[in-house]
């Protein structure tokens, strides 16, 4: 019988992308609830492609959810409005992107104030990743603020 070893989260010596691709979307209520459920889902859906929990990646991309999914939330002021959260991997590159229907609101990291609880969202997701951005809905009102993150070689 033999143990079943977590995948490790980068390229094989053979040069062969670790993940195939994967893809998974959801909508979520606009509630720190939503959030919470956006982060969890995320979480479980990462362990199942083969990122485990307590890997580097899988960490960071459960933070990379709950900053972006918090944002959408406390930024949506149209009720009744959802949230879309979107994973997908492909090679090594790992995509987070979460849309919202408030597209007057530019999302730009800022410098976090003693006095204000916050505002450093997107100042982690920009440090964890190694890349991020937004792009307007074309298809409505809202916008969505992407992130990924490229797994390095073994």
């Amino acid at each position: 019988m033999t143990s079943k070893q977590p995948l490790p989260v980068r390229l094989t010596r053979t040069g062969q992308p670790l993940f195939p691709w994967h893809h998974f979307t959801m909508y979520f209520s606009s509630t720190p609830r939503g959030a919470r459920l956006a982060r969890r889902l995320a979480g479980e859906r990462l362990d199942a492609w083969g990122i485990p929990y307590g890997s580097d990646a899988h960490d960071v991309l459960t933070l990379i959810v709950a900053e972006l999914s918090a944002n959408a939330v406390r930024h949506e002021r149209a009720p009744g409005r959802d949230f879309r959260l979107r994973l997908s991997t492909e090679g090594v590159t790992l995509r987070v992107e979460v849309t919202d229907s408030r597209g007057e609101s530019i999302p730009a990291p800022a410098e976090p104030s003693n006095d204000l609880e916050g505002r450093r969202g997107l100042l982690l997701v920009a440090a964890l990743t190694d890349r991020w951005g937004w792009y307007p809905c074309i298809d409505g009102p809202g916008k969505t603020v992407w992130a990924v993150l490229d797994v390095g070689l073994s």
